[in-house]
This record gives structure tokens, sequence and C-alpha cells, in this order.
């Protein structure tokens, strides 16, 4: 161990882990300060599991952002994200199981359900706390969320505010085993920024879109090169079928020029220099329930 470090220095894995849209990736990024993983008030936008990393005086927490576990979804992609999941929750120290405040659907339920052999602690977050409008119905709502299971702790808190959060992490602290850190203390995600970039291209769509966006549309970054300090970026969007591409790039263009323009202004952010990004629109049929064109895509088992 470095001799810098104290003796009880502690170092572990935390899964962060609930149904899609309860604000998984909102809460990892408010905890690491930046963003790293990418969000969007429709479900089911985190696709790959994500490692962030923040290393304090006397702990480092390797935190885990998963794909929501969700129910349905026969395809392919829905297949690989539920296996990133799911497989997160086994070799980690503590679980951080995030619900919607007071919201208890099936969902939940099936969470609940593929947690029950987990040996390490869990804890449970209540996010959104910041939404609910009757304060005084959360603390019996909370007692009754803390019968499900025994859990570590019970913790209500706002990921979009940061309001109670600084509580999650000080439990999270006590849960881990004393180790040595496993990353550099500047390493904040295991991700590349070819990945991120992708990323943020899929983000843009997914906000600037809505409802109007077809769920089978992921990004591929064709080229990622750096010349004189700028980074030059090609990344196509791939739908499935010809009326997706036209809702993509819209009228004269525009509708893609916006995401473009919204994207590369997040990576120059990001990546702290000058971005020059190109983008198009592809069509492959039936890619999201195609396990070999997803794993061309970049949907890979770890």
């Amino acid at each position: 161990m470095n001799d810098s470090k104290p003796t009880d220095f502690r170092c572990g894995y935390v899964a962060i882990v609930g149904r899609p849209n309860v604000g998984k990736s909102t809460l990892l990024n408010s905890i690491l300060g930046q963003k790293i993983s990418i969000t969007a008030h429709r479900p089911q936008t985190t696709r790959h599991r994500i490692l962030g990393v923040k290393t304090g005086e006397a702990e480092q927490v390797v935190y885990v952002d998963t794909p929501g576990m969700h129910l349905g979804g026969k395809r392919a992609i829905n297949r690989y994200m539920n296996r990133a999941a799911s497989s997160s929750i086994s070799d980690v120290d503590v679980v951080v199981f995030v619900v919607d405040r007071t919201r208890w659907s099936e969902e939940d339920e099936h969470v609940l359900q593929r947690l029950q052999h987990v040996e390490v602690p869990v804890v449970l977050v209540v996010n959104k706390i910041d939404e609910i409008k009757a304060k005084e119905t959360l603390l019996p709502q909370l007692a009754k969320l803390a019968e499900r299971r025994e859990f570590a702790a019970v913790i209500p808190l706002s990921a979009r505010s940061g309001e109670g959060v600084d509580r999650l992490e000080a439990q999270i602290r006590e849960l881990l085993p004393v180790s040595a850190p496993f990353f550099p203390e500047d390493q904040v995600t295991d991700r590349s920024e070819r990945f991120l970039a992708a990323e943020l291209v899929r983000e843009k769509l997914v906000r600037g879109l809505a409802q109007e966006l077809p769920y089978a549309t992921t990004v591929e970054i064709e080229k990622f090169t750096e010349e004189d300090g700028v980074r030059h970026i090609h990344a196509v969007i791939w739908v499935e079928r010809p009326g997706q591409k036209g809702i993509i790039i819209g009228k004269q263009g525009q509708q893609l020029k916006r995401i473009g323009e919204q994207a590369r202004k997040e990576m120059e952010h990001a990546f702290g220099g000058k971005v020059f990004l190109q983008l198009w629109v592809k069509v492959r049929q039936g890619w999201s329930d195609d396990e070999r064109a997803l794993r061309s895509l970049g949907y890979q088992d770890e």
C-alpha cells in the first residue's frame, strides 16, 4: 500500500441497481461531480455497464452503473442489458438498490427478487424526494419499504439536487473492506473518450427526439483521431428502417445538425479541447435483435 494512505484505507466495488428510469446514472454523476453516464427521462437510456471511480483521503469507491433491470423486452438488446445489470451484482462489496420515491412497481419487485441471494450489504436508496409534495407521507413509506428485506440502511435522497448524497457516501464507506486502492487516484472511469463520444451523441438523440425517436437506435464511432489538439470524430447513427432515418435527419437536415452541435459542445467540455464532429445516419435492419450485429456495435458481455 502507498505509504501516504492511512492504514485503514478502504476500497471496494459498489453496484448501483434498480429498474429503468429511477435515476441511477444521475446518482453516479452526482457522486462523482462530473458526467460519465448519460441521462434522459426516457427509460433504458443506460445500455452498458460503466465504472465510476471516486478516490478520497481514506477510501476509493468503484461504482458500477448498470442498465435498468426490466421485464418484457424480448429482443437481443434487452437480454444484453438485463445480463449486464445482473452480472454486476456478483463480485461487489455493496449493492445500492435505487427506487423512485414511494412508488413500488412489478419491476421493483423483480429487482428485489434478483437481490434475494446477494450476501453483501444492500443499501436502499429512495430517490427523487425533492419531487414529493406531501413530505409527511415519506416516513411511513420508508418504514414500509424497509420491511421488504433486511437492508444495511434506507436512505432518502435527491440525486438531482444532491440532498442526502453525502449520507449515502458515508454509509458506503463504512461497509467497504480495508484495502489498497485499485485505480490511480486521478482515474474517474474505465471507459474511453471514444465510448463517451458515442454515448453523448446517443444522449442528444434521446433528449432531442423524445417520443419520436425509435428505440432501436445506436451510435458507432468510425473515426477518432487527434491532430494539433483537435479531436476529429466521425460517428454513424444506426437505425432499423428508412423512415427512422428521416426522423433523425429532420427537415433540410436541421434535426441532425442540432444534435451534432449539442453533442460537440458537450464533448469539448468533457474532453477539454476542440472537437470536429461529423454525423451520418445509416440503416441496418434488425440490428437490435441480432446477437452478432450487437457484438459488432460494441454490445459485448464483460
